[in-house]
């Protein structure tokens, strides 16, 4: 009883921002082009819902990120010399879509490292005390990332179909990253191999490595999730807060973004997401 207590209060402290706290968390985009002005119109998006007792704001209160807190944070940013995503696969399975969507999603070049063998690298593995599953350890994976951050490197992700755990202590984690050194690891065994699941973990993670907090103003890909379903239920494009984010990052031309991830999404069969990137670019050409 004292757990679902806890729950209705944390529950009962988070409430929607309103229109206004919207509006101030995108900024001043008065000085902006006029195409990526009307990107960040937030009367195109979907403000956040209340969440249910299971969900992620129900119990992970967070304060929200707005876009001049996300700069005065001083966040990663690439470079000329530090532009490149790199995936790394641990072990070997099929990528599916998820090179060309994170390059469309990201605007940046992505390069697929050929798979780790699992059998000879130095990293721990364990049957789950409790299934008995095959899990990896996280912080051994990500001392290897470290170990081989290319220098052009913006940041290195490894990508596995096997489970994770961080610690003896632990029973499981969905993914690990380290922000100052630039790597991250993220398990898709609890996403049944689903493309889109994967697509959308990759989104959510790799946008964190820039900086980008989770979520609280409208429905977007960094919100938090609690469960499967909460995760699921996310859209896989971002609110204007965090497109402003990405955007004033890499410096790309939304329009052309729009049009990268339309077919991305086409060619993925993520027709929802490919109706809403041509949505908003016949919305912003008028």
């Amino acid at each position: 009883m004292r757990g679902i207590a806890a729950a209705m209060v944390l529950l009962a402290m988070f409430a929607p921002p309103d229109a206004e706290q919207r509006r101030l968390a995108i900024g001043d985009t008065h000085a902006l082009p006029a195409a990526l002005r009307c990107a960040l119109d937030p009367a195109a998006f979907e403000p956040i819902r209340a969440p249910g007792p299971s969900d992620w704001l129900a119990n992970h209160p967070e304060k929200g990120q707005t876009f001049d807190d996300f700069v005065r944070s001083q966040p990663n940013r690439p470079t000329a010399e530090r532009r490149i995503i790199y995936l790394q696969p641990l072990g070997t399975f099929d990528l599916g879509p998820l090179k060309e969507f994170t390059e469309a999603f990201f605007m940046m070049p992505v390069v697929v490292r050929s798979p780790l063998d699992l059998t000879t690298a130095p990293i721990t593995s364990r049957a789950n005390p409790n299934t008995g599953q095959r899990q990896l350890l996280t912080t051994e994976i990500l001392a290897y990332l470290r170990r081989q951050l290319p220098p052009d490197a913006f940041c290195m992700l490894g990508i596995t179909v096997i489970d994770l755990y961080p610690d003896p202590a632990w029973n499981f984690v969905f993914g690990q990253a380290s922000l100052h050194d630039r790597v991250g690891v993220y398990s898709f065994a609890r996403y049944g191999g689903e493309a889109r699941r994967s697509c959308k973990v990759v989104a959510h993670e790799t946008s964190h490595m820039f900086g980008i907090e989770h979520c609280i103003y409208f429905r977007c890909v960094l919100n938090g999730s609690n469960h499967l379903a909460e995760s699921d239920a996310r859209p896989l494009h971002l609110c204007p807060v965090d497109l402003r984010k990405l955007q004033w990052s890499v410096g790309f031309d939304v329009a052309e973004r729009y049009r990268r991830l339309r077919a991305a999404c086409e060619r993925a069969g993520f027709t929802d997401e490919a109706r809403w990137c041509q949505r908003e670019l016949e919305r912003c050409a008028r």
